[in-house]
């Protein structure tokens, strides 16, 4: 594994199915929502991949049937379900803990760019890492648009006071490419992540890496995490 060929003024991630493995509490939260509905929920193998286009996304593997007008209707009931309980599985994936330490060690400035909203991300934070110190947290809703769009990128970027050339983007969706790719990041694709069924290698990240610990040896924080 080759390192990075700058040392970057920061580095930023996509929250969910980046640094936190979310899936199980999304699920059980459609499952609520689902009984509620009286239809029977759909396993968690279904709703895992999808976790990362949003809470539309999920409602629609549970209720496929409904319009798109009453998806929409049903997203306020699903997000309260879901922020009453967001944190009871929520975790770090193995290895996160280890290269954001890195990162701190290092003095390399981390932040994070979700298209969650911002009253889920605030709250979800303290709750599943309240020891986290991101530089810089932009969530779906910080301004009037969100990834793949670059401008929350870029606005993480100036808000850690990085610059976009010299920092580097990570997530598990193609839309997190694509935003990083459009900011003038260094961007990383993870296969530890959600992936929307998508095939990280075809979205053209500047590099697609397995594990975090790939991504520590890449930024050459390997040593300083451990």
């Amino acid at each position: 594994m080759s390192i990075l060929p700058f040392r970057p003024d920061g580095v930023f991630f996509d929250l969910d199915g980046t640094l936190l493995d979310s899936a199980l509490d999304l699920h059980a939260a459609l499952v609520d929502l689902c009984a509620e509905e009286g239809v029977a929920p759909p396993p968690y193998e279904r709703v895992r991949p999808v976790v990362s286009r949003g809470s539309r996304a999920i409602i629609g593997v549970g209720l496929p049937e409904i319009t798109a007008e009453a998806l929409l209707a049903l997203v306020p009931r699903y997000l309260a379900i879901y922020e009453a309980a967001m944190s009871r599985h929520t975790v770090a994936f193995d290895g996160v803990e280890a290269l954001l330490a890195g990162l701190d060690n290092a003095a390399i400035r981390w932040g994070i760019v979700t298209n969650k909203p911002g009253f889920l991300t605030d709250a979800l934070l303290p709750q599943a890492v309240p020891h986290w110190e991101p530089a810089a947290v932009v969530s779906g809703d910080t301004l009037p648009v969100k990834k793949p769009d670059p401008a929350p990128v870029l606005h993480a970027c100036a808000l850690a006071g990085c610059e976009p050339t010299r920092s580097v983007f990570v997530g598990d969706d193609r839309r997190d490419i694509l935003a990083g790719n459009a900011a003038g990041l260094f961007t990383v694709a993870v296969r530890w992540g959600y992936l929307d069924g998508g095939d990280p290698d075809a979205w053209g990240a500047d590099a697609v890496l397995d594990h975090p610990d790939d991504l520590a040896a890449l930024l050459g924080v390997r040593e300083a995490a451990a």
